[in-house]
């Protein structure tokens, strides 16, 4: 708050400036003026809040000052100063707007209370300007902003109203265009107080340079200017930088289609939209418009039996970092694609992780196992495909590597648990039937399996483990030969006997006796 001191007399201007401690109470103090005519140059430029001043001075009074200063600047608050003999002057300037008057003899402290009041006053004037300007600015935002993500067609008067709260948008002639930006981050923002302060500034350049309107929008701002503007980009690149380096994320600028009127902002509303969700498929260009990808018609929306036979053999090389690269080089040729848009880009990936996924069916099948469940394809938003299709993709076609993982690992802890078994069952029928459906395969695939990891067929794998156990109980039992033969699970002697002997080349008596 700053306070003008003005009076012909250096006693009352050093008194004055001297004895009383201002800047303790929050008033900044000018240098002190030597008259009315001084302080009528300097206000323009010093611009006062409060003007304390004698009436009697050499030249223009103080009332004459008061009048002048009251017709020119309005919102400065004066205090005379007045002898006894000036009473009645400053009861007339009281009347004519004068915020308060003060004998000359005042102590320090009525001196300062009075100036304090006056203090007062301004900050509750500030208050309630500041506040109507932030109603009103709400209500005009509010308005913008239902018009724009609203269904109804403008009406003549809703526009003209529109163009009574933003007259940055009225055109001058047919020719002129308004143009519309988005200027959106990926993720929501987080504002800081320091934030606000710069980000502040930042929409306070491009305001008045553009003669731009902005709103807050999903993620980002939203700005509107009449289109020719020199510059216009550069800012709009500008503030765009800005906001990265104060949130530490990329941002993306997209321009709809250019309008002729306030209703049809709209459409250019709805265009930079979809002209957002490009924002993968840019790459590098951060500023896209309309213009630039209206015509694109759509990649390929289901991938190839090329390509979907080049993602199992990717899938089943056993290797995160193969998979990873594939999905690296073919979303690479994905954005070489001048006709691919969001929408087929987004179909063409998921062709691949369900081409993934109908391959992990068919492996499942083959070792007889059900097919597990992928909560990651039952939970996918498919509109991560075109937001952050690298991260996503991985997400999936990983998740059923290691699917296909579990699978292939599956099959040796089978026949681990099919040999426990076995030979916890030597002496009770063993089908290939009973065995396979312990560990829920398929007969045939199982017999295969079998002989793939052990190496024998399932026959000659019971009737060693057999002919082993019935040697150490020969061996290191008084069992008779018949009970030996029942225990590991023969009925007919003459059979175990054949068995036996083309096992360890004797017959079960010979091999005891050795």
């Amino acid at each position: 708050m700053k306070l003008l001191i003005v009076d012909d007399e250096v006693i009352i201007r050093t008194g004055l400036s001297t004895v009383i401690k201002w800047e303790e109470n929050g008033i900044e103090l000018l240098a002190p003026a030597a008259s009315a005519e001084e302080a009528l140059m300097r206000i323009p430029i010093e611009c006062p809040d409060i003007i304390l001043t004698d009436i009697r001075m050499t030249g223009m009074t103080g009332l004459e000052l008061s009048n002048e200063v009251k017709r020119n600047f309005p919102h400065i608050e004066i205090v005379i100063l007045s002898g006894f003999d000036d009473f009645a002057y400053a009861q007339q300037a009281l009347r004519e707007g004068i915020s308060d008057y003060l004998l000359k003899n005042s102590r320090p402290g009525d001196i300062m209370t009075a100036v304090m009041r006056v203090k007062q006053r301004i900050v509750s004037r500030q208050e309630a300007v500041l506040q109507g300007a932030i109603h009103q600015t709400a209500f005009r935002w509010k308005q913008l902003d239902r018009f724009l993500r609203g269904d109804n067609p403008l009406t003549e008067r809703e526009s003209e109203e529109l163009l009574i709260y933003y007259p940055e948008l009225r055109l001058g002639s047919d020719m002129e265009k308004l143009e519309l930006w988005l200027v959106t981050s990926a993720s929501p923002l987080t504002m800081q107080e320091e934030t606000e302060s710069e980000m502040n500034e930042a929409g306070m350049l491009i305001r008045d340079s553009l003669g731009c309107v902005i709103l807050e929008w999903e993620y980002g701002w939203l700005l509107i200017f009449r289109r020719g503007q020199p510059g216009a980009k550069r800012l709009v690149k500008t503030s765009m930088e800005r906001a990265e380096r104060v949130y530490n994320q990329p941002f993306f600028a997209a321009c709809g289609v250019w309008a002729s009127n306030v209703a049809e902002l709209r459409e250019s509303l709805r265009t930079a939209e979809y002209t957002t969700s490009f924002r993968w498929l840019a790459e590098e260009a951060r500023m896209l418009a309309y213009e630039d990808i209206k015509d694109r018609k759509g990649m390929r929306t289901v991938c190839t039996e090329e390509v979907e036979s080049k993602l199992t053999a990717v899938l089943r090389s056993g290797s995160r970092e193969v998979v990873q690269q594939w999905i690296k080089g073919e979303l690479a040729s994905i954005r070489q694609d001048t006709e691919a848009t969001p929408s087929s880009v987004q179909a063409y990936l998921h062709s691949l992780i369900v081409g993934g996924y109908r391959w992990l069916e068919r492996a499942a099948a083959s070792v007889g196992q059900s097919m597990p469940k992928l909560p990651q394809l039952e939970m996918l938003d498919m509109k991560l495909l075109t937001a952050n299709p690298e991260e996503t993709l991985q997400q999936m076609l990983l998740a059923i590597h290691a699917q296909y993982e579990r699978l292939n690992g599956s099959r040796n802890e089978a026949i681990d648990r099919t040999v426990a078994y076995i030979r916890e069952h030597l002496a009770d029928s063993l089908s290939l039937a009973q065995v396979a459906a312990s560990v829920h395969m398929n007969p045939n695939y199982f017999s295969k399996l079998f002989k793939q990891e052990t190496g024998k067929n399932y026959i000659e794998y019971v009737t060693e483990a057999r002919m082993e156990w019935a040697s150490r109980l020969l061996k290191e039992t008084p069992a008779k030969v018949s009970e030996i033969a029942k225990r590991v699970g023969y009925e007919d002697m003459k059979h175990f006997n054949q068995l036996f002997k083309r096992y360890s080349g004797e017959t079960p008596s010979q091999y005891r006796s050795r």
